[in-house]
């Protein structure tokens, strides 16, 4: 019994100790092969992406948010009652000023017309007879009483302002006649019709036939911290600053124009100010209730240092970018950044223009490491003419 656990105890140790010599033999293999692939990576570099420091003119905007809305929008009712006869525009039709929107029925209104023209007619009849009656009266002399010669003159008087009664009569008829057609009073795009053909409507219903909203121009409701007003004004006192709006992701641009107004007072509630811009919209990509985002420019950075916002990198020390020199090393560099538009951002302090920066592959970097160097796509041009 004894000599079993022994043997067995001897098996156990040549099992382990063989299996620890495999084993560290192994390992020592795996560590040569790691050395192998460091050294390798060392030669030739971290592979990296740069771009180029370059000195340009950097655009300085305000975003925001905000809401199309008509530049002018009118709810087309009628001015006197009757019935409709006619609807002349389609739902979502592009009318001009004057187009015929609809027709009331005209008769009752051209017959006080007929009316009017007739009583002026008769009292120019009787104002005739006045005036013939006072010359008569004249001549007759001292045959005449002056009472007699008085009371005539009166009534021709009398007839003279009948005459204009009736003028400003047949006037107000016609004005009644011309609201039974009903025309567009701007130029725009119509919404829903509200009214139908055959239907009664009255001069006091508030619904309308239908609403036309004026599209070009067109106009964008937007607002900005009250703390940019100073820049806002100064911005609009020089010239009309422009206004550019996207979609709502901020991704496609949909008009450009320019700022027309600053609300007069903040609104206390959020701290902002509303304001208004104007676009021309002959391509109609804005449309009345749209939500978009809007960009105003507030200045303009002449000769500002730039560099591609993927090379700034944020760390426990602050903000940094990696300089490739001359020797294809990588130097930390700590910097100060200021406006930031469409992937492109303002160094304040750190890089100067003609540098070349890592703007992809930062990770793997160290500080003085050899990199492997391709050129990002929209700078490979003006980075190889630098080498040269």
């Amino acid at each position: 019994m004894i000599a079993s656990r022994t043997f067995y105890g001897v098996l156990a140790a040549a099992v382990l100790f063989g299996g620890g010599y495999f084993g560290w033999h192994h390992f020592g293999a795996g560590r040569s092969e790691i050395g192998k692939t460091t050294s390798t990576q060392a030669r030739s570099g971290v592979p990296v992406t740069i771009a180029a420091v370059e000195k340009a003119d950097f655009p300085v905007y305000l975003e925001g948010l905000g809401t199309v809305q008509g530049f002018n929008t009118v709810v087309v009712r009628t001015r006197v009652d009757g019935q409709i006869d006619t609807i002349a525009f389609k739902e979502g039709q592009l009318v001009k000023q004057g187009d015929l929107i609809a027709q009331i029925d005209p008769r009752p209104f051209q017959a006080a017309l007929d009316q009017a023209k007739a009583k002026k007619d008769q009292d120019e009849a009787n104002l005739a007879n006045a005036k013939l009656d006072l010359e008569r009266y004249t001549k007759l002399g001292e045959f005449a009483t002056r009472q007699q010669t008085d009371t005539q003159r009166a009534t021709v008087q009398q007839g003279t302002a009948q005459i204009e009664a009736d003028n400003a009569a047949i006037s107000n008829a016609q004005t009644q006649l011309n609201y039974t057609t009903i025309r567009a009073p701007i130029a725009g795009v119509t919404g829903f019709r509200q009214v139908d053909q055959g239907n009664i409507v009255n001069a006091s219903t508030q619904t309308g036939i239908v609403t036309i909203a004026q599209i070009e121009p067109i106009a964008v409701i937007f607002t900005a911290p009250e703390e940019k007003l100073p820049e806002i004004k100064s911005a609009l006192a020089s010239h009309p600053p422009r206004v550019i709006a996207l979609s709502t992701d901020g991704k496609k641009v949909l008009s450009e124009g320019t700022l027309s107004l600053i609300n007069n007072q903040v609104d206390t509630t959020s701290g902002t100010i509303r304001l208004k811009a104007v676009f021309d919209n002959s391509d109609h990509a804005l449309w009345p209730g749209q939500s978009v985002s809007t960009r105003l420019l507030v200045a303009t950075l002449k000769d500002a240092i730039v560099i591609p916002g993927d090379a700034v990198q944020r760390g426990a020390a602050g903000l940094y970018a990696f300089a490739v020199g001359q020797d294809n090393k990588a130097e930390l560099r700590k910097i100060s950044i200021g406006a930031s538009v469409d992937g492109r951002t303002v160094v304040e302090k750190g890089l100067t223009p003609g540098e070349n920066v890592i703007v992809s592959g930062q990770y793997r970097v160290q500080p003085g490491a050899p990199v492997s160097i391709t050129v990002a796509d929209a700078d490979a041009k003006s980075v190889q003419a630098k080498a040269r």
